[in-house]
């Protein structure tokens, strides 16, 4: 048994769902269909996910909403306008979302978790309800009938463990399901979401439930690439990769896969093949637990943006006890969470997203932390990018660190901080901004041309 995943831009229109069939029929094992909602069919294009969001905004405060409730309905007419569907499926699809509008009962946070979610519910039943016309014995099989069970946190909602065994009971079933993504329901019955991106978490949970063979998850490019392609032309493809490698790799910037859609798959030891909608036949990129290590020290270079820095130095910091407790301590006050604290031993620098101190008095802080701690040094950098070299062969190479180096002087990029973790998969760079693309271009250039991956 597989599950099967498909993102927004697989359902964005009718001629997508075609390949989405093809793709579910060219495979009997393909037996759970889990689904986004439709998303973008051009650049200029809205995701119906934003305009239901939107519309919850627009009704809670009491604004029209007949634009953003005909928008989202044009949308799922026009799919089943090119796909020959009856009317009636969009009529049970327009009177479902007019009684959650109108539904006074929910508090205005479970109402825009509700609203959030109906995309793809709604999607789910309009593929179900094509995968049967064209002779598909498929069903629509909502979070509720089948016990998916959450925490209720809206927004990042986590699987519940008991979950699991009522998940199983879906292998019971002969048809196709096809299932909803990026919502399940807490022990009240509300709806509760997981992050944005939130399907691939539901496919990972889905098949750890059933335990698939393989998750196959089906978005719009071959494979996962070794860099950003928008940064390096042509980048190399990953054909195989960890659990962990992919992991790091999600955290720092890569956007093929939701950082946190693997821990399902990986505590159940299932196989995950991202593949191409576009292009079933590429093959795509396999995310295992292991592989032979044949490619250097280095899968993998991503970076993300919007970072920033808290340098403190104080003699004999590390003879103080509680010293990074209580600095932490202090952020926690002001709501701010770190990302990495790297350390020596006379000074701490401590790494946080951009948007955590704005709005905030960074002054202010800063005056507590250097009187509080009474530190001899401290100093604010803003407007950093965290560069990330990912490969579980770096426990095995001599010299990546002074490889990688090398490469960003040559490129005359200054390094603001550097961080390596105790695991040994992934070493972290610290640089500006304004020079985040061209020490990516370095770093690939010093480890991709003399490996094939």
């Amino acid at each position: 048994m597989k599950v099967v995943k498909f993102g927004g831009s697989s359902l964005a229109s009718g001629s997508q769902l075609e390949k989405v069939l093809e793709i579910v029929k060219a495979d009997e094992e393909r037996k759970i269909i889990v689904v986004s909602a439709p998303g973008k069919r051009h650049a200029d294009d809205k995701k119906v996910t934003d305009l239901l969001i939107q519309c919850a905004k627009a009704r809670l405060e009491g604004s029209n909403i007949d634009i953003y409730l005909e928008e989202v309905m044009e949308r799922y007419a026009s799919i089943a306008k090119e796909l020959d569907l009856s009317s009636d499926i969009i009529a049970d699809i327009k009177n479902d979302l007019l009684e959650l509008i109108e539904n006074q009962e929910l508090n205005e946070a479970a109402f825009m978790e509700a609203m959030k979610a109906s995309g793809e519910d709604s999607n789910a039943k309009l593929v179900a309800h094509f995968f049967k016309k064209r002779g598909l014995d498929a069903v629509y099989v909502s979070p509720k009938e089948a016990g998916l069970i959450v925490s209720d946190d809206p927004g990042n909602a986590q699987v519940l463990p008991e979950s699991y065994d009522r998940l199983y009971q879906l292998r019971n079933r002969n048809q196709v399901i096809v299932f909803p993504g990026f919502f399940g329901l807490n022990n009240k019955g509300e709806v509760v979401t997981f992050s944005r991106s939130g399907s691939d978490i539901t496919g990972a949970i889905l098949a750890n439930g059933v335990k698939a063979t393989l998750y196959e998850n089906f978005t719009d490019v071959d494979a996962v690439f070794s860099v950003n392609p928008t940064i390096v032309e042509n980048p190399k493809e990953i054909k195989e990769i960890t659990y962990r490698e992919m992991r790091e790799l999600s955290y720092a910037g890569f956007s093929v896969f939701h950082a946190e859609a693997l821990f399902p798959a990986y505590r159940a030891g299932i196989p995950v093949q991202v593949k191409n909608t576009n292009n079933p036949d590429a093959r795509g990129t396999r995310i295992v637990a292991s592989r032979n290590n044949t490619n250097g020290p280095v899968i993998g270079i991503a970076n993300d943006k919007g970072f920033c820095s808290i340098y403190m130095s104080k003699y004999l910091m590390n003879r103080e006890l509680g010293f990074a407790r209580r600095v932490l301590s202090i952020l926690e006050e002001y709501e701010i969470s770190y990302e990495h604290m790297p350390s020596g031993i006379d000074d701490l620098t401590i790494i946080i997203r951009e948007h955590q101190i704005e709005g905030k008095d960074e002054q202010q802080l800063l005056k507590r932390i250097t009187e509080e701690m009474q530190v001899d040094e401290l100093k604010i950098e803003h407007h950093l990018s965290l560069i990330m070299l990912v490969g579980e062969g770096m426990r095995r190479n001599v010299g990546t660190t002074a490889r990688a180096t090398k490469a960003l002087a040559e490129a005359e990029v200054n390094i603001e901080m550097i961080n390596q973790g105790s695991s040994e998969v992934s070493m972290m760079f610290g640089v500006k901004e304004s020079v985040a693309d061209r020490a990516v271009k370095a770093l690939y250039e010093e480890f991709f041309p003399k490996v094939t991956i």
